[in-house]
């Protein structure tokens, strides 16, 4: 499938060079005002970059994560200090966000590959530690592309589709999640209008989505969070599209926060409500969204985001990044094996192979 977005703009996240490269990605703190690339030669550098959203959405920080761990092991010259840097860099990543499965499943990953290969000499496992790190982006572009597939045939023409957050090819390797469907159905001559939630209190859908879609040249328009009932009262919504950062084995799915609200307005709405990821995020060891952990957020981003005071000193904050909308107000999940629904534990089992 042709590239629509990626035509226009620079990889959101990739490696640069040999095994002396750097991990290169598109600082998203600086969006839409500027197009700044980020080269990170430390493992540092790559967790403050997940930590502080420099890059962000599940798929994308997953990526990061591999990439950082290369870095975090490259510099060993023994065998023994290999397999120190590899747990500590490991454990190290895995603090910068607790609610994205990608960016532990990325780490176990390339954990598990080391294991396989310690046969091998140090250049050759590092060699082959940074080539697991680039299938991991070249498969969750290809996942992306599988997404698109499977949800573009859900979008009719003339439809009004409402996404929250930021689920394109900002926050994956290439094409993104929820706005996979959207490129894919854009291709395929199909018209249609998106409205963005702005997505407080970060502002991912007003800085990331909003300025995607129209780089793509897709019709959307920017909403505030409290104007989602509105429209669709209107009748300007037919379906909804969302991203995910973690699917329990039931289908109850985390993603940023507001999701829920949006959920249950579909709900009262009789809009489908859609969930689109690759199974990457899937979490089968979870049996609920319960277990889910919630990251909690640094009050600075509520009272003072992006630099201006906008509550009084000393207020108390409660700050939570994600909630988890419940399996039993998703329509269906887009996944890069197709659609899952009814959602629930056995169909999502069936499809895991789990």
């Amino acid at each position: 499938m042709k590239t629509i977005v990626q035509s226009s703009l620079p990889r959101t996240i990739e490696w640069v060079g040999g095994l002396d490269g750097v991990v290169r990605l598109i600082d998203q703190t600086l969006l839409p005002g500027e197009l700044k690339m980020l080269d990170c030669d430390r493992v540092e550098q790559v967790w403050e970059a997940i930590r502080v959203l420099r890059v962000r959405g599940a798929p994308a920080i997953g990526i990061a994560a591999a990439f950082g761990l290369v870095l975090g092991v490259r510099e060993a010259r023994t065998s023994e200090e290999f397999q120190r840097n590899l747990k500590e860099t490991s454990c190290y990543l895995a603090g910068s966000r607790p609610t994205a499965v990608n960016l532990f499943w990325a780490l176990q990953r390339m954990e598990r590959v080391a294991a396989d290969n310690v046969h091998l000499d140090l250049d050759a496992l590092m060699g082959r530690l940074l080539s697991e790190a680039e299938a991991i982006r070249t498969e969750d572009a290809a996942s992306g592309r599988a997404i698109g597939e499977a949800g573009a045939s859900l979008i009719e023409p003339g439809a009004g589709i409402l996404t929250h957050c930021n689920a394109g090819a900002l926050a994956t390797a290439e094409f993104g999640t929820a706005l996979a469907p959207m490129y894919v159905a854009q291709q395929r001559g199909v018209r249609f209008h998106v409205f963005a939630d702005e997505t407080r209190p970060l502002l991912q859908g007003a800085r990331l989505t909003s300025w995607e879609l129209m780089q793509a040249g897709i019709d959307v328009t920017l909403i505030c969070d409290v104007a989602a009932a509105k429209v669709m009262r209107e009748g300007r919504v037919q379906m909804v599209i969302v991203g995910a950062d973690r699917i329990a084995a039931n289908g109850d799915t985390a993603n940023k926060i507001g999701t829920y609200g949006v959920a249950l307005l579909a709900r009262a709405h009789d809009i489908p409500f859609y969930v689109a990821a690759p199974v990457s995020t899937f979490d089968p060891a979870l049996a609920s969204g319960d277990a889910i952990p919630i990251e909690q957020r640094g009050a600075e981003e509520v009272v003072s985001g992006f630099g201006r005071r906008t509550a009084p000193a000393g207020v108390n904050v409660y700050a939570p990044a994600f909630d988890v909308t419940p399996a039993s107000l998703i329509t269906a999940l887009m996944t890069d094996r197709g659609l899952i629904r009814p959602v629930n534990t056995e169909t999502i089992a069936e499809v895991l192979g789990t």
